[in-house]
């Protein structure tokens, strides 16, 4: 079975780097930071604040919530994983 590579068409584009950047450092995945800044540069800023929602830090769930977590992105190979890969793992998928 053959494996592609991925070429910058095939990335998705980000609409607004500036939040997607603050985001990312801020500790969100790379997923979760262009949903929310293309949301943003879509629907403005103001309007995916206020929809947006409050989550605990992955730092305060348990490892089994973060290896569910994992689990329903499709991750492999969290099971052998202390907390903090587990963390660093979710924010770079």
């Amino acid at each position: 079975m053959a494996t592609q590579k991925k070429s910058e068409s095939d990335t998705p584009q980000i609409k607004d780097p500036e939040m997607y950047e603050a985001l990312r450092r801020d500790g969100a995945s790379k997923e979760k930071a262009a949903r929310i800044s293309n949301a943003a540069a879509r629907d403005g800023r103001e309007e995916v604040a206020e929809r947006g929602g409050e989550s605990e830090s992955y730092e305060e769930w348990t490892v089994d919530e973060l290896e569910d977590r994992a689990k329903e992105l499709d991750l492999t190979g969290y099971s052998d994983k202390r907390k903090d890969e587990l963390i660093a793992m979710l924010r770079e998928h």
